[in-house]
């Protein structure tokens, strides 16, 4: 079993924090915070982000990646996405705030979520696991070497003990000057503490939610169908534009069945209602009939 330490509290924020008179006080990223001026106007401050906000942001915090991570990011998105593109009710999502179910357990945002069973999609800024009913089946974080402990060490106990049967980690670090990449993963998600996932010989590790492998070339992230083919992101976004596509003419089709629905309903409401007033008009005519046979005027 993997013991990690613990999730960062409120109190250690402090330690975690950064300082205006550091070389770059928004290295991490900002923020901007409204105040309300004497006179009534609505003023907004650029606040620099400490460590304790990237591993708990807030929606529309503004944190800074470097461009191999927004790459790496961008390739997965398109390559799950193309993956469950036939799968209802499943959803990729980057970079998209997950707020748990777990008493005292921080909101997070990973780099790339993975969920299932969703009711219906929409433009989440914060993912509730506890509103929507599902929790991710997978995580990737493509780590920092800046922030790079918050995957290894914080964010590891923290999805175990959110449910996360699945937690991926690229790992980049920097020492003199070189840059290494490696693979770590973890299963389990029971709160029980995560089992490392063995890669295979090639180095490649199973992400059987989405019935991948990922890998590495060098220092470049690839993924690879059950076959051992490598996808390109090139390829994946096809299938995904394809797959949008798909859902696009689905749902106009569906659209356009609700819309003769209820234009056979409307009509079908009109014919009813020009019955209903011949009828009103017939029986009138009956009852003044009758009253003038009885010679009632």
């Amino acid at each position: 079993m993997v013991s990690k330490p613990p999730d960062v509290t409120v109190t250690q924020e402090q330690e975690w924090g950064t300082t205006p008179d550091a070389p770059d006080p928004y290295r991490y990223g900002w923020r901007y915070v409204s105040t309300r001026l004497p006179n009534g106007e609505e003023s907004f401050e650029q606040v620099p982000l400490t460590l304790y906000d990237v591993l708990h942001p807030q929606e529309e915090d503004q944190v800074m990646h470097s461009d191999d991570h927004e790459r790496f990011c961008t390739y997965l998105h398109y390559v799950l996405t193309a993956q469950l593109a036939g799968v209802a009710g499943a959803v990729v999502l980057h970079d998209v705030r997950v707020a748990w179910d777990v008493p005292e357990l921080g909101a997070h945002g990973p780099d790339i979520a993975v969920y299932f069973n969703v009711r219906e999609r929409r433009n989440w800024s914060t993912f509730d696991v506890a509103e929507e009913g599902t929790r991710p089946a997978l995580i990737v974080e493509v780590a920092s070497p800046e922030t790079r402990r918050l995957d290894l060490n914080n964010k590891v106990d923290a999805y175990d003990e959110a449910g996360v049967l699945l937690y991926i980690i690229v790992d980049t670090s920097t020492r003199k000057g070189v840059t290494t990449r490696r693979l770590l993963g973890y299963h389990g998600g029971e709160g029980k503490g995560y089992v490392p996932l063995a890669p295979n010989k090639a180095g490649r590790l199973w992400l059987e939610p989405v019935r991948l492998w990922l890998g590495l070339e060098g220092n470049e992230l690839v993924c690879y169908d059950e076959a051992g083919h490598p996808l390109d992101e090139y390829a994946a976004l096809a299938l995904a534009r394809k797959a949008a596509e798909a859902r696009a003419v689905e749902e106009a089709a569906g659209r356009a069945a609700e819309a003769s629905a209820r234009a056979k309903a409307e009509a079908r409401a009109v014919e009813e209602a020009a019955a209903r007033r011949a009828a009103e008009a017939r029986l009138r005519e009956l009852e003044d009939e009758l009253r003038r046979l009885r010679g009632e005027g």
